[in-house]
């Protein structure tokens, strides 16, 4: 340790390390934790706060204007309020209780994840995002007071959607009307507001299904596997991600969910958790075999993690998201000096190349849609704009002047 003073987190330390230790941090990481820790205690001491008296709110409080000071890729303030839990957790400090307003709250969105999984019968991580617009929403209009939905106006859920319009980071698609929309239908469903505040959400414009799906060349495909693979801390795993969704066609989450039992080895299948619950088996080629084996066999950390895919910092655990397919793909864009086809760096390019390889390879729509595992042969059909020469054939001429053509 850095500083040999004893501080009010001393006699802690071993049972704080001793929690990393069983998630299967290294020694060195658990050390650095450790003198951060003792860097809070110093702090403590300081401000007159014993051990039985820290909460996460103090503990973040002491630490995070320190945060973007420190010389390390920790954060301070996050490990600080870890430290506090641990304390609750083993019962040297208490935990807050909640305030009216938050108990409110917490009983309102119950209701609602209730009524979207019972009701709407969304997926688990469609439930999640709803959730999150609606909880965003509740700060913005109320803040931490406590929540009067009766009071809700249209020009409280506009003034929402223009504040996420036109924030650093804007949202680009549908999702953010859609979400809200379904929460406002709960609430009218329900009767906590008199009126249907859904219909005063204006729709987005769709500007990209007039477009043709954005695509990378086979070549390009190639480039990008080859440059994941070649990552030396976590190549094998990148690789395997990107090549089931550029051979079979898989989407981020669909990846993500990939569990250690999902693959039959002997008769060389794999088990897709699709959309809606769904549930598909799909033929794994020799090459994504010899992928997922290696990864398992030579990369994979040493976890009780049921999930394929794991992150590589212990602890080793499942993503929350399919975000990390996005970040890997687009690194490797960078890495190989590609442009991306769209400004959003999404999975689902090498879901739309991998369809585009088999239009221009003259398969027909319905084989593609059995490919991708659509539902509906709507969404298949954007797929038929890329067979340009079919499409001129039926073309009719371009009328002129006098009824020539």
């Amino acid at each position: 340790m850095t500083d040999n003073s004893n501080n009010c987190t001393d006699p802690y330390l071993d049972s704080f390390a001793q929690s990393f230790a069983e998630a299967n941090y290294k020694p060195g990481t658990i050390r650095n934790y450790l003198n951060l820790v003792r860097k809070l205690g110093g702090l403590m001491d300081d401000a007159g706060i014993a051990p039985s008296a820290l909460t996460p709110d103090l503990a973040d409080g002491l630490a995070r204007p320190l945060a973007s000071k420190s010389d390390t890729t920790i954060r301070f303030h996050n490990l600080a309020r870890r430290f506090a839990e641990h304390l609750i957790a083993i019962g040297v400090a208490q935990p807050v209780p909640p305030t009216e307003t938050q108990i409110a709250r917490t009983q309102l969105l119950a209701d609602y994840k209730a009524y979207l999984a019972g009701q709407r019968g969304l997926s688990p991580r469609t439930i999640y995002h709803t959730l999150r617009f609606a909880n965003r929403f509740l700060d913005h209009r109320f803040g931490t007071a406590m929540i009067d939905l009766t009071r809700l106006r249209a020009a409280d859920v506009i003034g929402f959607i223009q504040n996420l319009l036109t924030g650093k980071q804007p949202y680009r698609d549908k999702t953010v009307a859609t979400h809200l929309r379904t929460f406002f239908q709960y609430l009218f469903a329900r009767g906590i507001t008199a009126t249907n505040l859904a219909l005063c959400i204006p729709k987005l414009a769709k500007k990209w299904a007039a477009r043709l799906p954005r695509h990378l060349s086979p070549r390009a495909v190639e480039a990008i596997l080859a440059s994941a693979h070649s990552n030396p801390r976590h190549g094998l795993r990148d690789h395997a991600m990107l090549l089931l969704m550029a051979r079979l066609g898989l989407r981020a989450p669909e990846v993500i969910a990939i569990q250690l039992e999902d693959i039959d080895w002997r008769t060389g299948e794999l088990l897709v958790r699709g959309k809606g619950g769904l549930h598909d088996r799909l033929p794994i080629s020799d090459e994504i075999g010899t992928a997922l084996s290696r990864y398992l066999r030579e990369e994979r950390g040493e976890t009780c993690c049921r999930a394929m895919f794991i992150t590589y910092r212990a602890p080793y655990r499942e993503f929350k998201d399919g975000q990390i397919v996005n970040t890997i793909l687009r690194d490797a864009l960078k890495a190989t000096g590609q442009k991306p086809p769209t400004p959003y760096v999404g999975s689902h390019i090498l879901r739309h190349s991998l369809a585009t390889q088999l239009v221009n390879a003259g398969a027909s729509l319905d084989e593609v849609g059995d490919m991708l595992r659509h539902r509906s042969r709507s969404s298949t059909m954007i797929y038929a704009r890329l067979d340009i020469d079919g499409l001129r054939s039926i073309a009719q001429p371009w009328p002129v002047e006098g009824g020539g053509q």
